[in-house]
């Protein structure tokens, strides 16, 4: 029969026979002493060692009756090991084999003490055996490929995985085994990282003993009402700490992003410089064109203004998601400024030439009588050069197209409009205006005198160039040909389909509109034009033909009295001369 003894170890209570229990007092004895030599810590870490060993016993109890015997103590100390450095209790330890490790049994914990919310990304890098910084950027990386799923995963493994608090539990955490060496390694390690903290000004430490002291009885002496403000204080500190570190996370993306796309936009810009086109191929800000800092230097300048701003928003990202992250220094952050400035007023200079390079616009005329049979219809087509443009469809456009006339590179526009109008005189004749814009009246002239654009008359039939040809560097200087058409009365035309969008308001007497004109007949009157094949469904909404059969003027010339009957008319003059009647 075996005396038996109840104690509580580790906070957990235990039925132990009396030769058990002077076994496992002589073994926390000679623990004990190994730890006197150096006593910082030493209570810390023999209740560290009760705990486990509470721990490893509890595991053998089967129920609450079970009594821990001497077999049971010599197995947990076989685990544990021995102390190195004890005097006077060889013969305890004689029945025992030599120390061994225990089996790593690494378990998944949080790590509470490396961590930006929960520490779940530092306790599964430990679980994994990758660093804590990998794991973090696995979770970031994984964002886009899950559509954002790995980001309500975290709050569950948040509150599913338990914190890695005891000293056990953190050795487990890192799959080291929880024996005596171990345990008394890792306390001596946290009470070193506590006394540098002290040693800095830091109050960590303090505040820790004072809350492992004294958790118990401040929440004894606290409300309920107050336990409920603080629980729900920490709740909305959590969620705004959650979206920190994501707005953290998108702040850095962007930025990445943003400064991924400006590197390859600053290389295309300059490898176009290098390889001759400059900014012929790609649509660059308008005022580049023709100015004096060199085409690679602004795309330069650009890169920095909108590049420095970015580069701040990486450095702000960085530091909401990890305080390690060092703040750049105020030399450099002037330093940035510095350059920022300069940068935007070399683009500003630019700008203000650009402007200046379009203060006047100049013109240049020329004038050609037309040989047209009264008899005939006269006929007017747009026509397109197919070897230049690779347009397929000929319209007016805004834009330029960059095309070779033999070996020169040229710019094609199709900015031509034409209008039609009455002439006093019996012989048709065209009219062609090229307009420019440059620094002086006198560049702009001769800027619109060299514009390439032509016609031709060939059998009553008017062939118009759809288009115009100048040199590279004339693109933004608002380039236009205005063309117009003068018909004597009496003249029949038909507008090929062709002149569908160059027709710059061209009015008529049925006000049809200048897309419904085309692939129509007209005759000339003394006035406009008059559709001759014209339906109802194309004149104007505000056309009143009973208003074009009679028409009265009386002014200082005299009395005109016309009378309309479609194309045709009489008219009859009263004046000083007496009566004419045309």
């Amino acid at each position: 029969m075996n005396k038996t003894i109840n104690i509580n170890l580790g906070s957990i209570f235990f039925h132990i026979d009396e030769s058990a229990y002077q076994k496992l007092k002589q073994y926390l004895e000679a623990i004990r002493r190994s730890l006197s030599d150096d006593p910082q810590g030493k209570d810390e870490i023999i209740s560290d060692i009760e705990a486990r060993i509470a721990e490893l016993l509890s595991e053998r109890v089967k129920n609450e009756r079970q009594v821990i015997n001497e077999t049971d103590i010599v197995e947990v100390t076989k685990i544990m090991g021995q102390p190195e450095d004890y005097a006077g209790d060889e013969e305890f330890f004689e029945e025992q084999p030599k120390t061994q490790k225990s089996r790593s049994n690494k378990k998944l914990f949080r790590d509470g003490d490396d961590k930006f919310l929960g520490g779940v990304s530092s306790g599964m890098a430990h679980y994994l055996g990758i660093d804590t910084f990998w794991m973090r950027v696995i979770w970031i990386a994984l964002t886009p490929f899950t559509s954002g799923m790995n980001l309500l995963l975290y709050p569950f493994l948040w509150i599913l995985l338990p914190e890695a608090q005891t000293t056990a539990e953190k050795l487990q955490m890192k799959g080291e085994a929880v024996n005596i060496s171990n345990i008394e390694k890792k306390i001596r390690e946290e009470l070193t990282d506590i006394s540098a903290q002290v040693k800095e000004g830091a109050s960590d430490f303090s505040e820790k003993v004072k809350n492992t002291d004294y958790k118990k009885y401040e929440k004894k002496a606290k409300s309920g009402l107050q336990d409920i403000l603080e629980t729900l204080g920490k709740i909305f500190k959590i969620l705004f700490k959650i979206l920190g570190k994501f707005m953290g996370v998108l702040i850095i993306f962007i930025a990445a992003s943003t400064l991924l796309c400006l590197i390859i936009a600053l290389f295309s810009w300059v490898s176009f410089e290098v390889i001759g086109f400059g900014g012929n191929l790609v649509n660059f800000p308008i005022f580049i064109y023709d100015s004096i800092i060199p085409f690679w230097l602004l795309g330069i300048l650009f890169f920095i203004i909108a590049g420095i701003p970015f580069i701040v928003l990486f450095i702000l990202g960085l530091r909401i998601l990890s305080s390690n992250v060092k703040s750049i220094g105020m030399t450099t952050k002037l330093s940035f400024l510095g350059i920022w400035i300069v940068a935007i007023l070399g683009i500003s200079f630019s700008g203000i030439e650009f402007a200046a390079q379009r203060a006047h616009t100049g013109a240049a005329i020329f004038k050609q009588d037309l040989v047209v049979a009264p008899s005939e219809t006269f006929t007017i087509k747009m026509i397109e050069n197919e070897e230049l443009s690779n347009k397929t469809r000929l319209r007016y456009n805004e834009g330029y197209e960059t095309v070779f006339d033999g070996d020169q590179m040229k710019l094609l526009s199709n900015r031509v409009q034409f209008d039609i109008k009455h002439t006093d005189g019996n012989v048709a004749r065209i009219k062609i205006r090229k307009s420019a814009e440059a620094k002086s009246r006198l560049k702009a002239n001769t800027l619109a005198e060299s514009i390439d654009y032509d016609f031709d008359l060939t059998e009553n039939n008017l062939l118009l160039n759809g288009y115009f040809l100048t040199v590279n560097n004339n693109k933004y200087r608002e380039l236009y040909i205005d063309i117009t058409v003068y018909l004597p009365e009496g003249t029949t035309l038909y507008l090929d389909k062709s002149t569908y969008s160059f027709l710059d308001d061209v009015r008529n007497v049925q006000k049809v509109h200048d897309r419904d004109m085309p692939t129509h007949l007209y005759k000339m009157t003394d006035e406009n034009l008059y559709c001759l094949d014209c339906d109802e469904d194309d004149f104007g909404y505000n056309y009143d033909p009973n208003n074009d059969n009679f028409k009265l003027q009386i002014d200082e010339n005299g009395i005109l009295v016309k009378l309309s009957n479609n194309a045709d008319s009489t008219a009859i003059k009263i004046n000083k001369s007496g009566i004419t009647i045309d």
